[in-house]
């Protein structure tokens, strides 16, 4: 199992994130809102699409910050021929997330520093600049949780929330959905009832409904009804 394939693995686990606090910087431009809300709306109570247009309105990360967190997002899922952070939203998803969930900004805005700091003092480069290598050997650092200690350091946990939140971001967007394989809830093929079972109670079934409604070419098909309740397909 490659790389990609284990973070797959992990988003079809569990995800979870909590929540707490408030605080936001910016406002947005109205025509900028106008462009994202859509990817809201959709089964939204009229509060709830109430509550994520105010979010919307606010910025919280600096251009800089929203740079370094796509740089970031590409490190830790990089693109393939499925679709990239881009082209899932992945850093307007997490800017939507800090403002939906403030508990998550000093962490986030504060890992960032820190990621420029260590970047500047080893390498006298911001993050974004630093070579691949250079940037991959600091994430490296920071990648894995340590065993004998039941509190992360800063650092750490910045980059776990952060590595929870692209993945999140990515597989529950149009293209990470679509490189899951995920099709929603189909009824599994099932043949009937066992003949012994039929054969035990007097039963059969009827041809011309086995050939309806045990097809598994057609399982996820609606079915249709005449008026006087008999089947048509």
């Amino acid at each position: 199992m490659d790389r990609r394939e284990s973070l797959k693995t992990i988003v079809l686990g569990s995800l979870a994130v909590g929540v707490s606090l408030e605080s936001c910087v910016t406002n947005t431009d109205p025509a900028v809102i106008e462009d994202k809300i859509w990817k809201y709306t959709y089964g939204r109570t009229p509060k709830e699409a109430a509550i994520d247009e105010k979010l919307l309105a606010d910025q919280f990360f600096e251009n800089g910050e929203k740079a370094t967190i796509k740089t970031l997002a590409n490190l830790i899922l990089p693109p393939n021929e499925n679709g990239t952070i881009e082209d899932a939203g992945v850093v307007d998803f997490i800017e939507f997330m800090v403002k939906d969930v403030p508990e998550f900004q000093v962490k986030i805005r504060g890992g960032l520093m820190w990621l420029n700091g260590h970047c500047n003092s080893k390498y006298s480069s911001l993050f974004i600049n630093c070579s691949e290598d250079q940037q991959r050997e600091v994430l490296d650092a920071i990648a894995f949780p340590d065993p004998e200690t039941r509190v992360q350091v800063q650092e750490i946990q910045f980059f776990s929330l952060m590595r929870n939140l692209v993945l999140t971001g990515y597989f529950t967007s149009e293209v990470g959905i679509k490189e899951l394989g995920y099709k929603g809830n189909i009824a599994n093929v099932w043949d009937g009832v066992p003949q012994e079972v039929l054969d035990d109670h007097g039963l059969s079934y009827d041809e011309e409904w086995l050939t309806k409604c045990l097809d598994p070419d057609t399982r996820a098909d609606i079915a249709q009804w005449d008026d006087e309740g008999n089947l048509i397909s």
